[in-house]
């Protein structure tokens, strides 16, 4: 899974999110180091989209305040169990780095 894939389904895990605020929520979450720019953003939700990872969703939090362009997304079950999965993958590979001295082990 590429990053730009599961920091976007990390986002949803939360919350159903339009794009703008899963970029937002990408960013603040990350401090900063991990900004995905709209071209970046909608080509992967396109492809977690066809993998069936995130759905769009016709639910509006707030019609007073929302924009009716904006498109809603929302993680589904096979999304979440493959968010899980990366999330177990990236720990096994953080337990070796530490194994190994290449991060300091924890206390």
């Amino acid at each position: 899974m590429t990053p730009a894939c599961f920091q976007i389904l990390l986002s949803l895990a939360g919350e159903d999110r339009h794009g703008y605020a899963i970029m937002q929520d990408i960013a603040s979450r990350s401090g900063g180091k991990f900004k995905l720019g709209p071209g970046t953003l909608y080509t992967n939700i396109r492809r977690l989209l066809e993998a069936g990872l995130i759905e769009e969703i016709d639910e509006r939090p707030d019609a007073a305040i929302d924009d009716e362009r904006r498109r809603y997304y929302r993680i589904t079950r096979s999304g979440r169990r493959a968010a899980q999965s990366e999330a177990q993958r990236m720990e096994v590979l953080l337990r070796q780095a530490r194994i190994t001295g290449l991060l300091p082990r924890k206390t």
